[in-house]
């Protein structure tokens, strides 16, 4: 996890290969088990998967046209320190179910 410049970053020729998940306020909301299933899909397909969590005013121009998938945290907005860690949890809940490691609840 790291934060990127957008003015001198293209995710696309980066990663051409990889699922983009664009997240975003207006975007699919997904519970855990969806989410869990997002990763199961990539896993199969071998894809890999990248998240972008927005700038402060959003995503640059044209760039929630071109994700694959656009995916809100929740209704509420969170500053982007937390919206990291609540995404970093979510992929460690997905990884563990999938590999079948109970998840403290």
């Amino acid at each position: 996890m790291r934060e990127i410049r957008l003015e001198r970053t293209d995710l696309w020729a980066k990663h051409p290969a990889a699922r983009k998940v664009f997240l975003d306020p207006g975007g699919k909301t997904m519970d855990s088990g969806g989410f869990t299933a997002l990763f199961s899909k990539a896993e199969m397909e071998g894809r890999d998967l990248v998240f972008l969590v927005g700038a402060h005013d959003g995503l640059p121009a044209g760039w929630a046209a071109r994700a694959d998938l656009l995916a809100a945290l929740s209704a509420l907005t969170f500053p982007h320190e937390l919206a990291r860690a609540i995404l970093a949890e979510q992929i460690y809940r997905a990884f563990a179910t999938l590999r079948g490691h109970p998840y403290p609840r």
